[in-house]
């Protein structure tokens, strides 16, 4: 294996912006909505259906392509990846049509799907055994670097020179992110074949299914709002779009500190308990942003408080997926993406349908429920000891 110490030190960074490409490339439409629909010629709901479908596609690619590429090379593999999502976002940047981009980018996210569980994966490998917690939620770190930083400026561009230009500074990062994973991440990586035996031993496992369904339903709950985020911050509060990128900037930025916070007590609070606290500050801030609806103010601190939430509960969800079979992890750790892609694709479809019906103020009522649903799953996750104890 061709390597070196300052490589495999500064290979985790390098996976790391690959998903800051990748978190633009799948979140881009949401913070562009009103310029895709003005000048497509197409409703607000229609352009939400990029990341509906999307989402679908990103769901169904997850498993499928970690299956289908598990004996391959990891060098080869994720630089391969970036490289086709940088050409398929500046495909989309030229794209004529709705149909067009709509088709580059299914097509893009269909092969797109395997970056984030394979970097994971492949973070696993380069580092030893005591540091692959940390390193893997620092290789997820780069989701919550896309929403807080790269939402922001792709709101800022779109809203001043177009959704074009928007898709074209994606597929600029696309380019430096795929030259430096291919300067930086050693060769001759592979990870543990997945077969069709391990997708079977997951169905089976009872814990494991419970966890699928959390992050679906939080996942669901977030999409509700999330994918409308721009339009109804709009609608309800007459919010400019730099006030819409300011928003995007504090969910983001909240991410990163909550992911923080996680990392720092989990190792005291475990796996459990972080999750029930992260949960239940991604309900608060939902719920607050249903009761606030129409204050700037409020739906601005609310989605503070929501931020808080977002990345950590998805790190603690990897975190107790390795932790109940670790054997499984490869297989598990991919799911758990393509599960959350389920949820992108049930919330932003829910999100979608309401926001056409004009039941603004609805759509944050249906997503808290989705995330009461995901908080009493959570408890049904409890660890036996952990009942055990309090029985006592």
């Amino acid at each position: 294996m061709k390597s070196d110490p300052a490589s495999r030190r500064f290979a985790p960074t390098a996976l790391m912006l690959g998903n800051v490409v990748t978190g633009c490339a799948v979140l881009a439409p949401a913070g562009m909505l009103p310029e895709l629909s003005s000048e497509l010629d197409i409703s607000i709901r229609t352009a939400g259906l990029l990341i509906t479908f999307g989402a679908i596609t990103l769901c169904i690619g997850s498993p499928l392509t970690a299956w289908l590429t598990s004996r391959i090379e990891r060098r080869m593999l994720l630089t391969a990846t970036l490289a086709l999502l940088a050409v398929g976002n500046i495909g989309s940047a030229l794209a004529p049509d709705y149909t067009s981009l709509l088709a580059i980018r299914l097509l893009m996210l269909a092969i797109g799907a395997l970056y984030t569980p394979q970097a994971a994966g492949t973070a696993a490998i380069i580092v030893p055994v005591e540091k692959r917690g940390s390193t893997i939620a620092y290789v997820f770190l780069g989701w919550s670097i896309a929403a807080a930083v790269g939402l922001p400026l792709i709101t800022f561009i779109a809203s001043r020179y177009g959704w074009r230009a928007s898709y074209g500074a994606i597929g600029a990062l696309g380019c430096l992110s795929f030259l430096l994973l291919l300067w930086r991440l050693p060769e001759g990586l592979k990870g543990t074949p997945v077969d069709l035996k391990t997708w079977g031993e997951v169905g089976r496992n009872r814990t494991i299914v419970l966890l699928f369904a959390i992050t679906m339903l939080q996942m669901s709950g977030q999409f509700v709002i999330f994918t409308f985020m721009g339009p109804l911050l709009n609608k309800l509060t007459d919010a400019s779009p730099d006030a819409v990128g300011l928003a995007f900037g504090v969910y983001g930025i909240c991410g990163f500190l909550g992911l923080l916070i996680a990392t720092r007590i989990v190792d005291t609070w475990g796996p459990y308990r972080t999750s029930v606290l992260f949960t239940s500050l991604l309900l608060a801030g939902i719920a607050g942003w249903a009761l606030g609806a129409g204050s700037f103010a409020l739906m601005i601190l609310s989605v503070a408080i929501w931020g808080l939430g977002f990345a950590s509960t998805n790190s603690m969800q990897q975190v107790r997926l390795v932790a109940a079979a670790p054997s499984l992890a490869p297989a598990t750790v991919s799911l758990n993406t393509s599960v959350l892609y389920v949820g992108q694709a049930v919330g932003s479809a829910a999100g979608g349908a309401l926001f056409a019906r004009d039941l603004l103020h609805t759509i944050g009522f249906v997503a808290a429920g989705f995330v009461v649903l995901a908080l009493a799953v959570v408890g049904l996750t409890r660890p036996r000891q952990a009942v055990a104890t309090a029985a006592a």
